[in-house]
């Protein structure tokens, strides 16, 4: 069982894949070079913060009601705190990019080498498409 301490820090994500659980599909889940940073503390609070690293640019200074549509679906960010349970982290949100996600449980099983960080293996409901979906999620030490 992994120790809380061999969390803390923070994680570069390296990619995140999802794969379909109706058609078996693979895909990426937010682009083939996603920006994704997720950090726990030793407070025992954690964020998650995911770009998609081809976001449209900005036709002006402030987006328009079809841009803010776009960015808010090339992106995911939340804040929770964390307990560990066995090989999974659970992070209990409680403020979310989207509003559904507030007070929900995630589940996350992982695996540590060194320094990698592997979530991956709980279905969820993707938030793009409301599919029943696995993600698979790797991340490298931030040093």
């Amino acid at each position: 069982m992994p120790e809380a301490s061999a969390l803390l820090g923070t994680w570069q994500m390296v990619s995140w894949r999802k794969k379909v659980l109706a058609t078996g599909e693979v895909a990426d889940a937010m682009g083939s070079d996603p920006i994704g940073y997720i950090a726990y503390h030793a407070d025992g609070r954690m964020m998650a913060l995911v770009l998609k690293r081809d976001r449209p640019p900005l036709m002006g200074l402030a987006p328009t009601d079809e841009e803010k549509i776009r960015l808010f679906d090339t992106m995911l960010a939340y804040s929770a705190t964390y307990t560990l349970e066995g090989d999974k982290v659970v992070h209990h949100v409680d403020a979310a990019w989207n509003p559904a996600w507030a007070g929900a449980d995630l589940n996350r099983p992982f695996k540590l080498d060194g320094d990698n960080l592997i979530i991956s293996g709980a279905p969820s409901k993707d938030p793009a498409t409301g599919e029943d979906v696995i993600y698979r999620i790797e991340f490298i030490k931030v040093r």
